[in-house]
């Protein structure tokens, strides 16, 4: 049976490409160099979609029809631009509530995170362009169907996302153990955002700086940790708790 969330072969991808179908991933053979692929690679760069070159063993347990040293996999959902979401939100009288993922690559946490956020009135998901977790069938079954319902949206610099978060009077908040501010001593009436990292190595260091504060849920186990999906359901809907109080 024919996968529906890959395309192969060069000219089909090209095409794809052009007419402007929203892209997951680009898998590239190792060593493949004609024409057609350079073009696919060029254009999949200045749309900001991640590019994986693979051997050719790997192509093949995809799929064995002629592929031609590329496979595609095709996203499920139409992506938005924050850049254009915040404006229409402050215009309609909305108080922003964005939620920004930081290398959130697990299909499963991403897919919980997403059906959390859009139980708890969060307006945008704000993803990057490079690890990421795909949005396939399996995400969109975790979220039990909210990443169709809540807007995804993919950008290639999120140091510029947050920038513009913060020039536009929104108050970024980032959940992490290491924070010393517990997470329901905020006022989050406000606009505002909330940055998740992953995992493994928590938020990049990088974007800290545009924090209006860090945050933390106090524990008192022994792992002092929390799944990032669970962390989040906690700090959203103490959001939302203060928002219809």
């Amino acid at each position: 049976m024919k996968r529906k969330d890959i395309m192969y072969g060069v000219r089909p991808i090209i095409e794809a490409l052009e007419t402007g179908k929203e892209m997951e991933k680009i898998m590239v053979q190792r060593g493949a160099g004609s024409e057609g692929i350079k073009h696919i690679m060029t254009l999949s760069r200045k749309r900001d979609i991640q590019i994986q070159i693979v051997p050719f063993e790997k192509l093949q347990k995809i799929t064995t029809a002629n592929h031609q040293g590329v496979i595609a996999f095709v996203s499920a959902i139409e992506y938005e631009d924050i850049f254009n979401l915040i404006p229409g939100l402050f215009e309609s009288g909305e108080t922003p509530f964005i939620l920004v993922l930081d290398r959130i690559t697990d299909v499963r946490n991403f897919g919980a995170i997403c059906r959390t956020a859009e139980c708890a009135g969060v307006h945008a998901v704000v993803i990057p362009a490079q690890n990421a977790a795909q949005i396939n069938e399996d995400a969109i079954k975790t979220s039990a169907g909210a990443i169709s319902r809540i807007p995804i949206c993919r950008h290639k610099d999120l140091k510029e996302v947050l920038q513009f978060l913060q020039e536009s009077g929104i108050s970024i908040f980032g959940l992490t153990e290491k924070a010393k501010t517990a997470y329901h001593s905020p006022d989050f009436t406000i606009p505002m955002a909330v940055v998740l990292g992953n995992e493994g190595e928590g938020i990049s260091r990088e974007y800290f700086h545009f924090f209006t504060d860090s945050l933390a849920i106090p524990m008192v186990g022994e792992i002092q940790s929390l799944n990032v999906s669970v962390a989040n359901g906690i700090l959203l809907f103490e959001v939302l708790r203060q928002r219809t109080k």
